[in-house]
């Protein structure tokens, strides 16, 4: 039983035809029940008319008035007539009529009665009007119902045909859906089991028009673009964290081997150890981002959201990076309209904001410039800019840069292992924003978007969720 209730497409079709004979039933019952008591009440009421009649006759103008009455008109009446009459004495000996003896199933009580009574040799249902006169005398005055009995069995078979080709064609239509549906999600396990087996490159079938199923197949395909991205991702995470880490751990298994071989003085052995310290201080870095990025995008973080100044962030990062600039013979300048409301966590967005400016100043000409800008949006963001005279990013590498452990050409020579970009997008990301590169003729401009406090739902996460 339990079995038989599961949601399938053999259930839904069983569901369709129980609703469909419940309608059926809802519709007929009312159609019957007004049926039955429309016929009903007009046939009591003729008979009571008739019957009143013929009473009427009695006593007006005696019983041998009344009787050649009722010979008269069951004389002039045609063969077969419905309308039964019966006229008795005292002793319930007939004096006219169409019923030649009294029915012994009437009680002997003036009423209405439905009862099947013989005519003629013949059983017939019949509705009577039994009246006691004075003297003695007996009437009655019937109807034969059998012919509404007739129409009444052809209603209740043509009901009982409909129901039966109902429950038919659903049971049928039933199957033929479930063995249609059986077709397609046979074709959707198939390419299941090829994902499965590490064909992440397949997709599940589509099929022509618009369906639910259709819905559902691209809703799964886009769930497998989303995963084969991030296994690639983690493909390419894990490789560059190997390729990364090789370097350092290589270089710090030499000194030691060679410390070990040598055995220099006390000068050079706290040179090597210096330099030996500083290959695990880059391991711990790489990992150091690697666990704040998990953190970001694990959304832990949002806890921290609260309404700051972004204008007031990006000054103290400026001032901060202001003597690294002028050792460098670099100009580091900030503009901003002035107090721009932000719900965010200051702490990452001071983070990502430094390794914009970490960036720019690491690329941009000797003597070059650096241009920081903060400034409101009409459509409710706020873009923080930041712009060097660098040698720039070629188009082609704009969204391979934001992928994490990448580095380009231009970045072979210099310190980092390839995570700031991706950094800055986590960040981004958390805010409910994103990060632009567009070229600045020279150099590049890294434009950080981001939801203002005041377009921003209260739950981070509902932010997040509305801008992408």
């Amino acid at each position: 039983m339990l079995r038989l209730l599961r949601f399938s497409a053999l259930t839904i079709a069983l569901s369709y035809v129980a609703v469909s004979l419940v309608v059926l039933a809802a519709f007929a019952t009312p159609l019957w029940y007004a049926w039955r008591e429309t016929v009903e009440e007009s046939r009591g009421k003729a008979l009571e008319a008739e019957s009143f009649r013929l009473v009427n006759i009695f006593n007006t103008e005696g019983p041998d008035k009344l009787a050649s009455a009722i010979d008269l008109q069951v004389g002039t009446e045609a063969a077969g007539a419905e309308n039964l009459i019966l006229f008795t004495d005292a002793s319930m000996v007939r004096l006219a009529g169409n019923l030649w003896v009294w029915p012994r199933q009437v009680p002997h009580a003036h009423g209405s009665y439905h009862l099947s009574i013989d005519v003629n040799g013949t059983p017939t249902r019949a509705r009577l009007q039994y009246t006691m006169l004075p003297g003695g005398y007996h009437l009655l005055v019937a109807s034969d119902i059998t012919k509404y009995r007739t129409l009444e069995k052809f209603f209740i078979y043509g009901l009982i045909t409909a129901a039966g080709a109902v429950l038919l064609l659903g049971i049928v239509g039933g199957l033929l859906i479930r063995r249609t549906l059986l077709v397609k999600v046979h074709d959707i396990n198939r390419a299941a089991l090829a994902i499965m087996q590490g064909n992440f490159s397949h997709r599940l079938p589509a099929y022509s028009g618009e369906s639910e199923l259709n819905t559902l197949v691209e809703t799964q395909n886009r769930m497998l673009d989303q995963i084969e991205h991030l296994i690639v991702g983690i493909q390419n995470v894990s490789n560059a964290i190997a390729h990364d880490l090789r370097t350092p751990l290589a270089e710090l298994r030499s000194r030691l081997e060679e410390l070990t071989v040598t055995r220099p003085g006390p000068e050079q052995t706290f040179v090597e150890i210096d330099g030996a310290i500083a290959d695990v201080d880059r391991v711990i870095g790489i990992f150091n981002a690697l666990l704040r990025l998990a953190e970001i995008d694990a959304g832990t973080r949002r806890a921290g959201f609260v309404a700051v100044d972004a204008t007031g962030i990006v000054s103290e990062v400026i001032e901060f990076y202001q003597p690294m600039a002028e050792l460098q013979g670099r100009t580091l300048s900030f503009t901003s309209p002035g107090p721009l409301e932000l719900g965010c966590d200051p702490l990452l967005l001071a983070q990502a904001i430094s390794n914009l400016i970490d960036n720019a100043l690491k690329y941009a000409q000797k003597n070059g410039t650096v241009k920081v800008e903060a400034r409101g949006q009409p459509d409710g963001t706020i873009e923080i800019a930041v712009s060097d005279d660098g040698p720039g990013i070629p188009d082609e590498e704009k969204e391979k840069v934001l992928e994490r452990f990448y580095r380009g050409d231009m970045s072979r020579g210099t310190p980092g292992v390839g995570l700031g970009l991706s950094l800055v997008v986590a960040v981004a990301r958390l805010h409910g924003g994103e990060l632009k590169l567009s070229d600045n003729r020279p150099g590049l401009t890294a434009t950080l978007v981001l939801l203002s406090s005041a377009n921003s739902s209260a739950d981070p996460g509902a932010a997040r969720l509305s801008a992408s």
